[in-house]
Parts: structure tokens; sequence; C-alpha cells
């Protein structure tokens, strides 16, 4: 899709059409290296090389060339993501922008010299790849670990295309079976401790205000707001889509984390080197032969082979 042209205050001037828009801080390498060219630390150990997997793997079948307008998600398989995307070079990059969820994708974009968009300057992207803290069997998710399920439902929504990607431990059959902390609710400062009492009212058992682990006093998200943590029985977890209209629809509540018949698909990297791709029409797929450090990326190089689901060399 074309990128729309950026609103200009009167008197200032866009950018010369293909260019980056000058730099406003220095580049931020590791030990002096460019930040383009800094790959993310190699995994050591099975569940970061999982993370990887389904990150690669995600990205060569979903950020493909004609993708304009790309969300950037969080949480800690996100930089493998940018890692990837980096990798497809910088001539298919340039003309890109790219949408964060958050401070932490925020700094990856910007530390990648990829270009950095907003939500309000583009509010249609074309695909988004993001994580999750849990995925049932109908790719229903738990998210707002991180306190950033706000924008990351927003740019959900904004993307045509929305895409998780997760280690195997995220992988589960009922929602709050891995993921024992309760559902992310992000609420008004002032409302807190009425929403508290809301959420025990629709059956939650022991729901908490989040609070920080360095400072004194609760989690603040970038929106300002506050965080409860509210667990709900399996029998209300089987039904995430009514739990969360229940909850949303409280007096006080910004946005709840759960994220219901909204993934395409979900990207699994499993402990043996493979990758499980469950999608929304019910289809799985197993990838036994991802991709490597040092393939190109398969949807540039042709290497995908679709009908099988497996990387060819």
């Amino acid at each position: 899709m074309p990128i729309p042209p950026v609103v200009l205050a009167p008197g200032v001037t866009s950018p010369t059409d293909g260019e980056y828009p000058p730099a406003v801080r220095p580049a931020r390498g590791v030990n002096n290296v460019p930040a383009s060219t800094v790959q993310v630390p190699a995994p050591t150990n099975v569940v970061e090389a999982s993370k990887r997997l389904a990150a690669w793997t995600a990205v060569d079948m979903h950020v493909t060339k004609d993708c304009q307008v790309i969300g950037i998600g969080s949480g800690s398989t996100v930089p493998y993501v940018v890692e990837r995307i980096v990798s497809q070079g910088p001539e298919v990059n340039k003309d890109r922008v790219f949408i964060p969820t958050g401070f932490q994708s925020k700094e990856l974009i910007v530390d990648a010299h990829l270009r950095l968009g907003d939500v309000d300057q583009y509010p249609h992207i074309d695909v988004t790849i993001d994580g999750a803290d849990e995925v049932d069997n109908d790719l229903n998710c738990i998210k707002g670990g991180g306190a950033c399920h706000l924008r990351e439902k927003v740019l959900a929504e904004a993307a045509d295309t929305w895409i998780v990607v997760a280690d195997y431990r995220k992988n589960s059959e009922v929602l709050g079976k891995t993921w024992k902390q309760g559902v992310p609710v992000e609420v008004a400062p002032f409302a807190y401790a009425k929403v508290l009492h809301n959420l025990q009212t629709l059956g939650s058992t022991g729901p908490k205000l989040r609070m920080a682990k360095m400072k004194a006093g609760p989690i603040v998200s970038d929106n300002g707001n506050f965080v409860i943590d509210a667990p709900f029985h399996e029998q209300e977890m089987k039904d995430p889509l009514t739990l969360l209209t229940r909850i949303k629809m409280l007096t006080g509540v910004v946005e709840v984390g759960l994220f219901c018949h909204m993934a395409k698909a979900v990207y699994f990297g499993n402990q043996d080197g493979s990758v499980t791709a469950k999608h929304y029409d019910g289809k799985t797929d197993q990838i036994d032969k991802p991709p490597s450090p040092t393939a190109p990326p398969a949807a540039f190089a042709g290497a995908y082979a679709a009908s099988s689901g497996v990387f060819t060399d």
C-alpha cells in the first residue's frame, strides 16, 4: 500500500522522497559498531533459540516486499523479529515505516536505523508482529505482561494481518493454564479500587494491583495508567471473548489483555528446533527446517515451499 503523506506544521518542509529525515540522536551501536549492523546476541539456551526460530519464520512468511507500514510489538521475542527484518537489507527497508507498541519496540526500531512512525500518522498497517504471554487452541491470547496491551491492541486492530510469535511454553489449550498471573487490565488510576471490587464481583479470584519491582508503588503504563492482574477460573477462561466483553464494560477500564479472534497465525518455536504454525482457519503446519542464521530471508530468496511447509536450501 502507498504510504500517506505526513501532515506537517506550517513552515516545516518534508524530507526529499526516498531519504530518511535527519537523525535526532547519534546511532547507538555496540562497541562503536553502527546499530544497523549489530545483531541480537545468539541464543544461549533452548527457550531463546525457540523464540528466534518463531520470529524469523514469521518474518520470512509475512513481512514481504510489499509491506511498507509494519507494526513492531513488545516482549522478549520481538528483538529477533527486528533482527530478521534488518537482514532483509537496507534497500528493502529504506522506504518502510515501523510503528512501535511501546518504549522497548521504539528503541529497537531507532537503534536498528529503521524509520520510526506512529499510528496517528499511519492508522492503516500492513502487518504487525507481536509476542504473547499465552495462546489457546483458537489463537486467543493473553497479552499485557509488559503492560503494553493497550497500544498492542490498537496496532493489532490497525493491521491487515496480525501475527504472533512465541516459544513452546506459551502454547496452551485454555488460557490461564500456564499464565497464572491473571488477565492484565489497564485502568485509570483514580478508578483502580472500584475496578478491583468489580472484578471480584465478576468472579476474579484475588485481583491485584501490579506493583513495580524497583520502585515504591504500582506499575505505570506508557499511557499513565495502572494495571490490575485478575485471575479467573478455567470455566471463564474457556470463553475469553465473553470475559473480555464483561471486563471491558466496567467503567474505569481502559483496555483488557485478552486478544480474541484477532490473530491470523501464531508461530511457536519448539524445543526440537522445529516451528509449529497455527492459522486462524484451524490449519496447523509443522516446519521441520526453519531458516538458518546464514540463509537469506525466505520471502526474498524464494526458498519456502508453501505446499509442504518446509524450508529448502
